[in-house]
């Protein structure tokens, strides 16, 4: 996020929760913290709010009824009842350590703060904070010792980095609020619990999640099913997913008919596209419509997870931007090896 030096950082509390499938306590702090410190205020603001992507919007949900949602209920508490804070934080904080117990959840601090002039669109909105941190790195610490100088090892938090978060905009209360998140741990292990367990988080069905999940779906559909159901070169699969992002880059809209003419333009692959988005959406729980406005940040989000990189061996890697009519494939009987002739016109 950005712009956020005016913004003002009312109240802050911090709570440890561990993981009670490994005995691990719930420690619920009696007092905010005391903000007094202008230089740690800045800190603690730049460490909560740097990492959220402000164009990607979630809000609160629930199978039965949106008021059922504990934090849906814990944030409006947050918003109109600031006296009472230190007392709403708890219940945050009890609410977590329920949800905190998949054998990859780790102990760690949980912050509740409440924010004024958060900047949000073209206005600036009062926000509650939810952080957790859960990654302790090592540092140096040099300090006087009599006439010299020694050095001593601490841990503590890495503040450009923030491991978990949520920031809920006063905004769209009757529809779940207006809820960016950010979850940077244990992407590798299928806990989810943050986003699914204990926020119950659903993406708003705007032109940003349209875009930016299906690139996704192309992304997965191009370098795991495409390979696997045809017998394809990898310099066919780097020129399709080069092509699909160039769609998204070069149109307004898009439209799926157009998309699988221009892009795929092989029947028996857009039937199996067809099938596999049909199954990403109910894996993802989320529908993707066959036609919206393109997001150009979305695009600009997803376009730095593309590799056009062919590896051959550990010899060469050749970028492939485009023309997949200049390259070609083929094998030399005499060296026992494959072979790629790249035909161009100048050398840089």
């Amino acid at each position: 996020m950005t712009g956020i030096d005016n913004v003002k950082l009312m109240q802050v509390i911090a709570h440890k929760v561990g993981n009670p499938t490994r005995g691990e306590a719930l420690k619920i702090s009696p007092n905010a913290l005391t903000l007094n410190d202008v230089l740690v205020q800045q800190l603690l603001t730049k460490y909560f709010l740097t990492n959220f992507n402000e164009n990607e919007h979630y809000r609160f949900t629930h199978i039965s009824d949106l008021a059922m949602n504990e934090m849906y209920n814990y944030a409006g508490l947050l918003f109109e009842d600031g006296k009472n804070f230190v007392q709403h934080s708890a219940l945050v904080g009890q609410f977590l350590y329920a949800k905190s117990t998949h054998v990859k959840v780790k102990e760690g601090e949980l912050y509740v703060a409440v924010f004024e002039e958060v900047p949000f669109e073209n206005d600036f909105v009062k926000a509650v904070g939810i952080f957790k941190s859960e990654t302790k790195q090592s540092f140096l610490k040099v300090f006087p010792h009599g006439d010299s100088l020694e050095v001593g090892q601490e841990e503590g938090i890495n503040i450009n980095k923030l491991d978990k978060g949520c920031l809920i905009f006063q905004r769209n209360k009757e529809e779940g609020y207006i809820v960016c998140v950010v979850d940077n741990s244990n992407k590798q292990n299928d806990t989810h619990y943050w986003i699914n367990d204990f926020l119950q988080i659903a993406p708003y069905g705007d032109d940003y999640h349209q875009t930016d999940k299906y690139i996704g779906l192309c992304k997965q559909f191009f370098t795991q099913e495409y390979p696997d159901k045809f017998e394809v070169a990898k310099s066919d699969q780097i020129d399709l997913m080069n092509r699909s992002l160039d769609y998204f880059k070069t149109k307004d809209a898009f439209n799926l008919k157009e998309f699988s003419e221009e892009v795929i333009n092989h029947e028996e692959v857009i039937d199996s596209f067809i099938e596999y988005k049909r199954n990403y959406e109910q894996a993802k729980n989320f529908t993707i419509d066959e036609n919206f406005d393109i997001n150009l940040a979305a695009v600009n989000k997803q376009a730095k997870s593309f590799k056009s990189i062919l590896k051959l061996d550990k010899n060469f890697h050749v970028y492939i931007h485009g023309r997949r009519d200049l390259l070609e494939k083929g094998f030399d009987d005499v060296a026992g090896k494959h072979f790629y002739k790249l035909y161009f016109d100048e050398e840089a």
